[in-house]
């Protein structure tokens, strides 16, 4: 179980939080899911245009500002990043949801990411390590 709650909790505003709490909901309810479907229900998103680098920043901040610490379950990069790419969605624009990986030592990881760069990438030791995209969808 693995629960990513901040030590000290990100402010956002009502309005963000609202849409990234319902964002993470409908994440938190697509984890349950095989993750073909999960890749699926995010190249719907398509056709949307894609936000800008401090939207999808803000929205990343409002989902890590919505994470229940009571929650039971994993909320994980995975959970959060694909919060953030339906967030975006509910906003009428599109992000990538991208998967990745490196070695030494082995390691998965998922963030959003647009064409002006990307939020939940660079944590921890990633600069020395950086993440390989391994799948990026849409």
């Amino acid at each position: 179980m693995t629960v990513m709650v901040p030590a000290t909790r990100p402010t956002a505003p009502a309005r963000d939080r609202l849409v990234a709490a319902v964002a993470l909901t409908l994440s938190l309810a697509t984890s349950q899911c095989p993750l073909r479907w999960q890749i699926a229900a995010v190249r719907l998103l398509r056709g949307l245009p894609y936000a800008r680098l401090a939207r999808l920043e803000a929205l990343y901040t409002a989902v890590q500002a919505v994470i229940p610490s009571w929650w039971p379950g994993r909320i994980a990069c995975m959970e959060v990043s694909l919060a953030t790419v339906i967030a975006a969605a509910l906003t009428g624009r599109q992000a990538r949801w991208a998967l990745g990986a490196r070695f030494l030592p082995d390691a998965a990881h998922a963030w959003a990411e647009v064409p002006e760069g990307a939020v939940g990438r660079d944590i921890g030791d990633a600069v020395d390590r950086p993440w390989m995209p391994v799948l990026t969808v849409p």
